[in-house]
């Protein structure tokens, strides 16, 4: 299979991942958005193993929900001078 970006491919050895759509080629790899809302880098030499899925089964998880940061420590007020008597 010839992976170009823009396509959306399956791997029929991670079923889990759902359809990925290929957002950048290289010669050694390409990056895909699977549907379950991770980005995989798959070798070159694994690109066999990838098979064209239909377009409308590609669903991208919106990022929607912001995850809120804790912070380690808490924030220290400012300091402000006092004005010289």
């Amino acid at each position: 299979m010839t992976i170009k970006r823009g396509n959306v491919v399956s791997h029929p050895g991670a079923h889990a991942w759902g359809t990925g759509k290929v957002v950048e080629v290289t010669a050694l790899k390409a990056t895909i958005l699977f549907s379950d809302g991770i980005t995989r880098k798959i070798a070159s030499s694994h690109y066999t193993t990838l098979q064209p899925a239909d377009p409308a089964s590609f669903v991208q998880i919106s990022d929607g929900i912001p995850v809120v940061k804790v912070r380690a420590t808490p924030k220290r007020p400012k300091k402000t001078e006092e004005p010289a008597a």
